[in-house]
């Protein structure tokens, strides 16, 4: 073998879930058409493990299987990814659309895939109701608008103001300025 025919961890990963699907895959419970069906692997992708595209043009879906989710998770954890994604692909080539309703429950519990894929990783952002009669939380990966500026959103359960602290420091903000500080006084740690 050359190194240009060298295996990647892609290849392995790609090889896994298409072996993993043709197991799963069947006419009564999850009739995909794996011809229609292609496969990607995200090196970038931090906290979604998996993803489903679909090309109506062409009537294909592709699923995108995170590197960073595969280095995580035991193969069981990640095959739970694979089937998710599976379902995503037998609505969209069934139906020309997804989301996680009471079809795709149906179908991923038959499976026994989660309706809703876990981050696989820590969030550096984390919304905090500051009412004390309020456990509202929110993880955030991005600095969001509401990260930025939480002064101008309200909590998601009372209405009530709340605050960001950036996970990995413990500092918090509850203004843009204070995000602003928060950001110039970690420096290299943001």
């Amino acid at each position: 073998m050359t190194d240009a025919e060298e295996l990647t961890l892609a290849d392995e990963i790609v090889a896994r879930a298409r072996i993993h699907a043709r197991e799963v895959v069947d006419e009564d419970e999850l009739a995909v058409d794996l011809e229609a069906l292609e496969w990607d692997v995200s090196e970038r992708a931090r906290r979604r493990a998996g993803l489903c595209r679909w090309d109506a043009d062409r009537e294909v879906a592709t699923i995108v299987l995170a590197r960073r989710a595969y280095d995580r998770y035991d193969w069981p954890e990640f095959a739970e990814i694979v089937r998710h994604e599976l379902v995503h692909a037998w609505e969209f080539q069934r139906f020309g659309e997804s989301g996680h309703g009471d079809r795709f429950r149906e179908r991923a519990a038959a499976l026994e895939a989660p309706r809703y894929c876990e981050s696989f990783a820590e969030p550096r952002y984390v919304l905090r109701c500051r009412s004390t009669d309020c456990d509202w939380r929110a993880a955030r990966h991005r600095a969001s608008k509401p990260v930025k500026a939480p002064d101008r959103y309200r909590c998601g359960a009372c209405g009530g103001s709340y605050e960001v602290e950036h996970a990995d420091s413990g500092r918090t903000w509850t203004t843009a300025s204070g995000y602003g500080g928060a950001k110039a006084a970690l420096g290299d740690e943001w």
